[in-house]
This record gives structure tokens, C-alpha cells and sequence, in this order.
């Protein structure tokens, strides 16, 4: 069995998900990764999700231009593998990370998915030093025949045109 989820074809078709059961996944998924559980966090996607993190904000197409992350599931499952290696000069040793998403607005609902807007604020605690990162994020959720998965995962931080200091971990 595969450990990334289909997206239902027409025919199979389920309602979309919930504006509240969104956003229930959307925190568990923020819990998954403050409890640095990468390997939970690869099978939430579908086999064509994508997870961006762009370097400027209002753009229309990522694949077009500069990204922090532009990951499909090989690069997600490369990142993971290198995060839980322990040899990414990023992430050794892991920073301790709390996060709140909040402000959900829901932007459409088409088939077996919505997408949400949302802000983000990540507290990152590392080498006795507290970071704050903030963002919008848009969720591409799906509901497929295995529960809901992510599609697609935007993350535009704040300060996405400045220069980053380094990101050992997910967004």
C-alpha cells in the first residue's frame, strides 16, 4: 500500500471537507510537526501534493520562479529523510518549534476539496535564542478514499522577499 493517498476520480467523488473539519486537520498537522513527527506528517499528502514556500508574495504560478521550497513527494520524502538524519547542519540539533494557525477563511470549495486561507505564527527555540516566523498560508485539502489529505501547502512568510536565516525543519 502506498503511503500517499489518490485523489478520488469523478465517479467515486465524496463531499469536500468541512470548513471545520479543515481546519481540525490543518492543527493536527501543526502538532505533527511541532512534535518533529516527519514520518506522520509524508502520508497526510496526496501523490501530487505540493508544499511551497515562495520568495515573493501575489504569485500565480511557484514552478515559474524562486522558491525556498518547492517540493512534490520525492523532494518531501528527500527533505524528511534529511531532516531525521541527523547530518543537515540545519536541523542538528532540532530547533523546538510551537505554532498557532488561525484566521481561516475558506476561498473555494470544488469537488472532494477546500482551500483555506490561513495565518500562521511559528516560534522557533534554538541555541538559546527565540525566533518568531510569521505567514500566510494556503491548504489544498482533499478528501480521498483514505480521509483527508493535503494537496497543496503555501506557506508565504512575512518576510518571504528578505533574506531567511536557516529552516531546519517544516513550515
Amino acid at each position: 500500500m502506498s503511503t500517499l493517498a489518490e485523489p478520488l476520480s469523478p465517479a467515486e467523488a465524496i463531499a469536500a471537507p468541512s470548513l471545520q473539519d479543515a481546519i481540525q486537520f490543518v492543527w493536527a498537522e501543526a502538532d505533527i510537526l511541532d512534535r518533529l513527527d516527519y514520518k506522520a506528517w509524508l502520508p497526510l499528502w496526496t501523490a501530487d501534493g505540493r508544499y511551497v514556500i515562495p520568495t515573493e508574495r501575489g504569485l500565480a504560478a511557484y514552478d515559474d520562479s524562486l522558491n525556498i521550497v518547492n517540493d512534490g513527494a520525492e523532494m518531501r520524502q528527500a527533505r524528511v529523510k534529511r531532516l531525521l538524519s541527523g547530518f543537515s547542519m540545519s536541523s542538528a540539533p532540532p530547533a523546538r518549534t510551537v505554532r498557532t494557525v488561525s484566521r481561516f477563511v475558506p476561498v473555494t470549495v470544488d469537488g472532494n476539496a477546500i482551500t483555506l486561507r490561513a495565518a500562521m505564527i511559528l516560534v522557533e527555540y534554538k541555541y538559546e535564542r527565540m525566533r518568531t516566523l510569521a505567514g500566510d498560508v494556503v491548504y489544498r485539502i482533499v478528501a480521498t478514499r483514505d480521509g483527508l489529505r493535503l494537496d497543496q501547502k503555501i506557506v508565504t512568510l512575512v518576510n518571504c522577499d528578505d533574506y531567511q536565516h536557516g529552516i531546519g525543519y517544516l513550515l
